[in-house]
């Protein structure tokens, strides 16, 4: 049996680490599947899931804080289309 759902986000900064723990799990349970795998994926290029601890707020802004030390603003090539070159790298490399 297939089953589908959808979490539609509003995000209000440039970079943003947002908890979607509570609405994957009452999707999971409200499905009614016994057993199974639940798979969650983005459909946009400058969007990446992470699975990390969320007891420490810190640890949000520790990642926001190393991803722009690995990939500053503004020097990449495709900043010339859309100013977002940074947003596709970090993305990648989180995964």
């Amino acid at each position: 049996m297939d089953n589908m759902s959808e979490i539609i986000l509003d995000t209000k900064k440039k970079y943003d680490v947002v908890d979607i723990t509570e609405e994957v799990v009452k999707i999971v349970n409200n499905s009614k599947v016994d057993e199974g795998t639940c798979f969650i994926y983005v459909q946009h290029a400058t969007c990446a899931i992470i699975i990390n601890e969320n007891y420490d707020p810190n640890i949000c802004d520790d990642l926001l804080d190393a991803l722009d030390d690995v990939v500053p603003e503004g020097k990449w090539r495709h900043d010339k289309i859309d100013n977002n070159g940074a947003a596709h790298i970090k993305s990648s490399i989180i995964g």
